[in-house]
């Protein structure tokens, strides 16, 4: 069964389409509300929501910006987007952020639910288990190597890129796979197939298959908002190549650490979802020039050994550990120094602005110099709560004493704590305490 949270700042279209839902006769469990972005992200940092139906304009929060914040958060809660605009820029920017439909307002309500059982068609696609899944494959596809010769060429690039540089032959074969950039990211892909710590053992076949199958569902992925090349490497890996030209790198510079970050959340989750396998992820930075592809290549290799280090953890962005500051690899001490010192931050920074309107971890995250995705996890390793839930922890400790000694209202202790609206207050309340702030001022 699915959960579907309907968001605009019109109530009346909020009510009309949650009876649509609830009478469509799709296999839904609950269907939650939300009149404003603030108020869904909330829904979507504590709930477990399959499907978002928003609004793109809805005041200080759009649509847009919901999306990008749900993405940070869940990566693979997917997206239909609602509109009275018909306007090309909003939609390029919702199928760019992973949106699988732009309905126009007013809406048909067969269209409007075709699109919604398309999407839990798909979500519903079962997890199959691992023997008949690869037997499926074996007698399905002939195994090889996706154009094997481009892969070698991009194998050596990746090690070598100013003796491929320096090959006019090799520039006809690069030209011809429109690798242009001039920005450019790598993400390495390692499957845990051959490593002494897995709990099962596989044959040279097997591996072969759920490699094959790990391309497919990243290029499935890939292929939807990404301009990208995925291929083997040498050491059993699944390489990326992602690239950008100068005017969709400019149109979201400061968001693209985020979009790898989310990617990277995505690509592990799917993986996981289909072959049962924690796959480890390694994104390197963003850098200008074809020249640089052999430091992008050691970023996201580096950047995957940390998972020696947190084995419980499987995304990792090179940026987030800076490694200018050793002149070695550190030691598992000035690693734990360092997250402590993270999330010792991150607290004070939380402390001090719990109460502002809009807060979002990857503002928390950005005032650390690391990514939303690893301050998630250190902030949980380290203090046993998932930093939201520490957010509301401060909110509502608040909200309670102002209840019971002071004589404010109820829209001004939501004010003070940093809700946009009294009727959402309460709702948190209610579901922290169990109690409404009407029922404990009695």
């Amino acid at each position: 069964m699915f959960n579907i949270l309907v968001v605009d700042d019109e109530p009346l279209i909020v009510k009309g389409l949650s009876s649509l839902l609830a009478s469509s006769g799709l296999d839904i469990d609950h269907i939650y509300t939300a009149n404003s972005g603030f108020e869904a992200l909330d829904c979507i940092r504590m709930e477990d929501i399959d499907l978002l139906v928003t609004d793109i304009q809805m005041g200080a929060m759009s649509g847009i910006d919901l999306m990008q914040h749900a993405k940070l958060t869940k990566p693979w809660v997917q997206t239909i987007v609602i509109s009275a605009h018909e306007t090309f820029q909003y939609a390029q920017m919702a199928v760019r952020l992973g949106a699988k439909d732009y309905l126009i307002k007013p809406l048909n309500s067969e269209h409007f639910l075709d699109s919604v059982r398309n999407v839990l068609l798909k979500l519903d696609k079962p997890s199959p288990e691992l023997d008949t899944f690869m037997s499926g494959i074996s007698e399905s596809f002939r195994l090889e190597e996706t154009q094997p010769e481009y892969s070698q060429l991009l194998t050596e690039l990746l090690a070598n890129p100013d003796t491929v540089l320096a090959d006019p032959r090799s520039l006809q074969k690069i030209d011809a796979l429109n690798l242009q950039g001039p920005f450019f990211s790598v993400i390495k892909i390692k499957l845990p197939l051959s490593d002494p710590g897995s709990e099962k053992k596989y044959g040279a076949n097997d591996r072969r298959l759920l490699c094959y199958a790990a391309l497919n569902i990243a290029k499935e992925l890939m292929d939807q908002e990404w301009n990208s090349i995925a291929f083997y490497s040498p050491d059993g890996e699944i390489t990326i190549i992602i690239q950008w030209n100068e005017k969709s790198y400019e149109e979201s510079s400061s968001g693209q650490i985020n979009r790898l970050d989310v990617l990277g959340r995505s690509l592990h989750f799917n993986i996981h979802k289909y072959l049962h396998l924690h796959a480890v992820i390694g994104i390197s930075q963003i850098l200008k020039g074809l020249p640089f592809m052999n430091v992008l290549n050691r970023q996201a290799s580096k950047a995957i050994l940390w998972n020696k280090e947190h084995s419980d953890h499987y995304v990792f962005y090179y940026g987030d550990f800076n490694w200018n500051n050793y002149a070695i690899d550190p030691s598992a001490e000035e690693l734990h120094t360092r997250s402590n010192l993270i999330v010792q931050k991150a607290k004070e920074y939380i402390d001090e602005n719990y109460a502002q309107k809009g807060l979002t971890i990857h503002e928390v995250a950005k005032k650390n110099h690391v990514s939303p995705n690893y301050l998630s996890y250190l902030f949980k390793k380290n203090t046993g709560f998932n930093l939201w839930e520490y957010v509301i922890k401060l909110r509502m400790e608040e909200s309670r004493e102002m209840i019971l000694n002071t004589d404010l209202r109820r829209y001004e202790i939501a004010e003070r704590v940093g809700y946009e609206s009294p009727e959402h207050f309460s709702k948190i309340f209610k579901k922290y305490y169990g109690i409404s702030p009407s029922e404990l001022k009695k």
